[in-house]
């Protein structure tokens, strides 16, 4: 029904709600990022929050669309149900050990879950330069705020159910309800595309006020912060009940595999293909001056556990990589 009056759900207009009853400080928040930003002219900034909605195109006649709710209202879940965000953090797929809930309208929410993602669930490499601390994140701030803005503009905030944010030793995972664009593919997402927002209303307020671009680089921008932090590329899945993006960490590190009951030798020999690109039998028993039994053993342990994997080859030219 909606197709046919071509509008899409976030542009449905909602009776019995006023300017009045949304929130001043997001309107005052919104003004300062889109100042910054110069993607709208100054002098509508300084105008009524009345004004600023009809500019941004947040209203139909004498009703606001589900959109400005959304973005503005303090209270957006009166209106509609899961329009918030959860966060876990995962032991294992069964195993929950804590968990969070952000609520407020949506440019709170972008705001908060940076916040709480950055200070209790992501951890912080620190290191100095001279007197100055230096925090390096396991994953690229800038990669998963463009995951996190993805999940929200492409939600399909009729399905009734929060994005959710899975976090693991070893990898975090966004999940939203929603469906690709028609016609399009799973791999059109790592490709230079169209920007086809799920809710182009929503969009276009996110990127007015600098949270986004409007050129569809957002999935190609995570994996290039990812590829540039030295982390595999993130994965993109799509399942009938929505989307993922999966972001893995690189579990090649002294702290991870002490964890995976390995001996020292079989560690040394991971961190030595980490930074030689690969290792053979002989390199094996030269850094741990063992037998070549010994390796042969310890390397085979190694592919079971699926932490390096064989090249193929046969007799001298055989080695192995990390998986």
């Amino acid at each position: 029904m909606l197709q046919k009056k071509g509008k899409k759900w976030d542009g449905v207009p909602v009776p019995n709600v006023s300017v009045a009853d949304l929130k001043q400080e997001t309107f005052d928040s919104f003004r300062k990022r889109a100042l910054k930003s110069k993607r709208i002219e100054e002098d509508v900034l300084t105008d009524s929050n009345e004004l600023l909605i009809e500019n941004l195109q947040l209203n139909e006649n004498d009703f606001l669309k589900r959109a400005a709710i959304l973005l503005f209202h303090p209270k957006p879940e009166n209106f509609v149900t899961g329009a918030y965000i959860k966060i876990g953090f995962f032991e294992s797929d069964s195993e929950l050990m804590y968990q969070d809930e952000i609520h407020g309208n949506i440019l709170e929410q972008i705001e908060k879950t940076m916040d709480l993602l950055f200070s209790k669930y992501i951890k912080a490499e620190i290191t100095y330069e001279g007197i100055h601390r230096i925090e390096t994140y396991e994953y690229p701030k800038e990669a998963i705020r463009e995951a996190l803005l993805n999940a929200i503009i492409h939600k399909d905030y009729s399905g009734n159910t929060p994005i959710q944010i899975s976090v693991y030793k070893d990898k975090i995972m966004f999940w939203n309800d929603g469906q690709l664009p028609e016609n399009w593919t799973i791999e059109k997402l790592s490709q230079k595309h169209a920007s086809k927002p799920y809710n182009p209303d929503i969009a276009n307020a996110v990127f007015r006020c600098g949270y986004i671009e409007s050129w569809g680089r957002g999935t190609i921008k995570i994996i290039e912060r990812c590829v540039e932090a030295g982390l595999p590329k993130p994965s993109y899945k799509y399942e009938t009940s929505g989307l993922w993006v999966i972001f893995n960490k690189d579990i090649y590190t002294l702290e991870y595999l002490n964890s995976l009951d390995l001996n020292a030798r079989q560690i040394k020999a991971i961190l030595y293909a980490k930074e030689n690109g690969k290792i053979t039998n002989s390199d094996y028993q030269k850094i741990n001056d063992c037998s070549r039994n010994t390796a042969s053993n310890d390397l085979s342990e190694l592919v079971e556990k699926e932490l390096i994997k064989p090249s193929g080859q046969k007799g001298a030219g055989a080695f192995y990589s990390l998986n």
